[in-house]
């Protein structure tokens, strides 16, 4: 095999020799091509995107051009094992790679599998055979009608299942937990194919996915293979946590609806009316990635410039590792169908990344001044990127950093593991996550650190700006936020988001969110409005500048702080907060009386006590359908909360908005705001552009 490509790529570079004297050289990929041809033009077209890349590996091994394009004609490009590019295969420092569509063609990168030779089984249901899809490769969690995703089997039909009791306890919360007992005939032993139900737990932030290892119907005790991380409870609560069953042979009722029987190599389905089963593209994702890009920025040999335009991959399968069953926040332990792992100075722009089982992107160890424009990422089972670079304790080569999120559009994320972030970054630096469009997911739109509490963390100077998040969380999962912060990020910035319409389960679908020791943040020139709970949370954080922002119409709270420790949390000044339910601060707003040992050895003497735990000042409150008078603040009236040291040069007056009830935050020329210095805010340049 190796003397064949070798012979062939041999025979396309002599017809690229011709070409010397350009600076741009174009190589073409086509359907109709041949992987024997010289591929220079039309005409002698590759059939491969993998043989281009052979040519193109073969080619910067002799000579430094300053572009290589590799252009591909429309079609459907399958795959069934990832393109792996290695640092040979990029560019040099004056040389750019560059893998595109023709112009105005479509190409389809496309890992899925079509099923064909559907027959009527029984009743409503049809069934074809897994014939053409190994044994390892039928784990796939969708099925794809025409290119919309059909409904696993599931039970019950709608809603969810209560746990009913948790026999090994549910204190801790975190406590590995293997088994629960259920209501009669909720979980059955003579399910058929019982090895391939699954059991979806949603519980606190996770979604836990959980194959069964046995049950006693006896006592109702279902046992799982492997643990979940946390209680089966709803949340911090001895409420029995919501779950479903899924790919259940019992369940399959409804149209849209299907059933695979893995092991003996059979797929199930119930048509919608007038669905023509002999007419339909039936696929499921089968390949487990599209792209790995693998360098090694620990010994310099990066894969480096280049440039992937114009590409639509859809149709991926990627599943949790064995013995994952989804137990880490964000939907950690998902893998994505783009891979890039010592990485530099290369892009993705106007992709389309559709229909996966897993996350879309996932940037690793020691990727840098990568950029990520344009791009839609939709119907996706995890989430859009995970950003994830080494540690402080890591070699700094490691470290990931310098790279740029903008103008994608993430929707319909999370379909099958709700927790998945919209952009997960992790430990990075300098990351641009800027006019992006984040919508219609379970869960957070952008988290940010990944440190808990005040230890030393590589998070900094990261800036998420611009950015339109709204219609996440879905009252499924608890513990969320629009925009999700974690532990010591100075120099970070959140600034000019549109934020709206987030909604949690429990507790917890907040705007912005600064949760465990968030530290040295700037948040600034926000719009949040129509969140379930506080438009503007904190857990427990350290010196948060929050400044000329709109927090707006919160359901049950407006402000929230959970914790109070002996530092300023927070510097809260310059905010419009305009409400017309739920309370005004929520949760702890202590001033005074914080005191903490100077010397441990002197217990009276040696003590200090703390002014304030955090600073409020300059800020517009206002409720239309309630006087100032009536206002609460934290247990105290307006006067006595100014007397205590707050808001005493706060105002309590109608901000003057241009329409609220249609959600028009803009301010008219004469708001009293004005006089406070909060300065206009303007939105047009939010979300994607052009």
């Amino acid at each position: 095999m190796y003397h064949c490509i070798k012979a062939a790529c041999t025979v396309s570079l002599c017809c690229i020799s011709l070409l010397l004297s350009a600076q741009t050289i174009t190589l073409y990929v086509s359907k109709n091509g041949n992987d024997n041809a010289g591929g220079t033009s039309a005409k002698t077209a590759f059939a491969t995107i993998q043989r281009a890349k052979n040519a193109v590996r073969e080619y910067m091994g002799r000579h430094s051009p300053d572009t290589i394009k590799v252009l591909i004609a429309s079609g459907e490009y399958e795959l069934q094992e990832p393109l792996v590019f290695e640092p040979a295969d990029g560019g040099k420092e004056s040389t750019g790679i560059v893998y595109s569509a023709l112009p105005g063609k479509k190409v389809v990168i496309c890992g899925g599998k079509k099923i064909t030779g559907w027959r009527k089984f029984k009743k409503d249901i049809w069934v074809a055979d897994l014939a053409n899809i190994d044994q390892q490769n039928r784990d796939f969690k969708d099925l794809f009608m025409n290119g919309e995703r059909r409904q696993k089997s599931r039970l019950p039909r709608d809603g969810y299942y209560r746990v009913k009791g948790v026999p090994d306890g549910s204190t801790p919360y975190n406590k590995h937990s293997k088994r629960f007992e259920y209501h009669a005939n909720d979980i059955r032993p003579d399910w058929k194919n019982l090895q391939d139900v699954e059991v979806v737990v949603y519980h606190f932030w996770t979604d836990t996915h959980l194959s069964i290892e046995s049950v006693d119907d006896k006592d109702r005790i279902v046992s799982f293979k492997y643990p979940s991380g946390k209680a089966f409870t709803d949340d911090f609560n001895t409420e029995g946590a919501r779950y479903i069953v899924e790919n259940v042979w019992e369940g399959l009722r409804s149209p849209g609806q299907w059933y695979a029987d893995r092991k003996n190599g059979k797929l199930y389905y119930i048509p919608f009316p007038g669905e023509n089963m002999q007419e339909v593209e039936a696929v499921v994702p089968v390949a487990k990635s599209f792209l790995e890009c693998k360098g090694d920025a620990l010994s310099g040999n990066y894969v480096s410039n280049i440039s992937f335009e114009r590409l639509h991959f859809q149709y991926a399968n990627s599943p949790l590792p064995e013995g994952s069953v989804n137990n880490a926040q964000g939907a950690l332990d998902l893998p994505a169908a783009i891979t890039l792992k010592g990485v530099k100075n290369c892009s993705f722009n106007h992709c389309t990344v559709s229909n996966l089982s897993g996350y879309a992107f996932d940037v690793q160890d020691g990727c840098i001044h990568n950029t990520f424009h344009h791009n839609i990422i939709s119907h996706i089972s995890g989430g859009g990127f995970k950003i994830n670079g080494g540690t402080f304790r890591d070699h700094p080569l490691l470290h990931t950093h310098d790279n740029i999120i903008a103008d994608n559009e993430i929707s319909h994320y999370g379909v099958h593991y709700p927790s998945a972030v919209g952009i997960l970054l992790r430990h990075a630096y300098n990351t641009t996550i800027e006019h992006n469009s984040i919508h219609d997911g379970f869960y957070t739109g952008v988290s940010v650190g990944w440190e808990w509490g005040y230890q030393p963390s590589i998070s900094r100077n990261n800036t998420i700006a611009f950015n339109h998040i709204y219609n996440i969380g879905k009252g499924l999962l608890s513990d969320m936020g629009a925009v999700y912060t974690l532990g010591i990020s100075p120099g970070t910035v959140i600034r000019n988001n549109l934020i709206h319409d987030v909604d949690a389960h429990s507790y917890g679908g907040w705007g912005i969110y600064n949760d465990e020791g968030s530290s040295h943040i700037l948040v600034e020139n926000n719009i949040v409005y129509n969140t379930k709970f506080a438009a503007y949370n904190i857990h427990y954080a350290k010196e948060i500048v929050v400044r000329n922002n709109i927090f707006a119409l919160g359901k049950l709270q407006q402000l929230n702080r959970t914790r109070i420790e002996p530092h300023q949390s927070v510097f809260f000044q310059n905010n419009i907060i305009y409400w017309k339910e739920g309370v005004l601060l929520d949760g702890n707003w202590d001033t005074l009386g914080y005191r903490y040992y100077v010397n441990p050895n002197l217990p009276e003497k040696g003590t200090q006590e703390m002014t304030a735990t955090f600073t409020m000042d300059y800020n517009l409150f206002y409720n239309p359908g309630l006087p100032a008078d009536s206002i609460v603040f934290y247990r105290h009236s307006w006067q006595d909360w100014q007397k205590k040291g707050n808001d005493n040069h706060s105002v309590y007056a109608d901000p003057l908005f241009t329409d609220p009830v249609h959600n028009n935050f803009s301010l008219q020329p004469n708001s009293p705001v004005f006089s406070l210095g909060f300065k206009p805010i303007d939105m047009k340049g939010v979300g994607p552009r052009n």
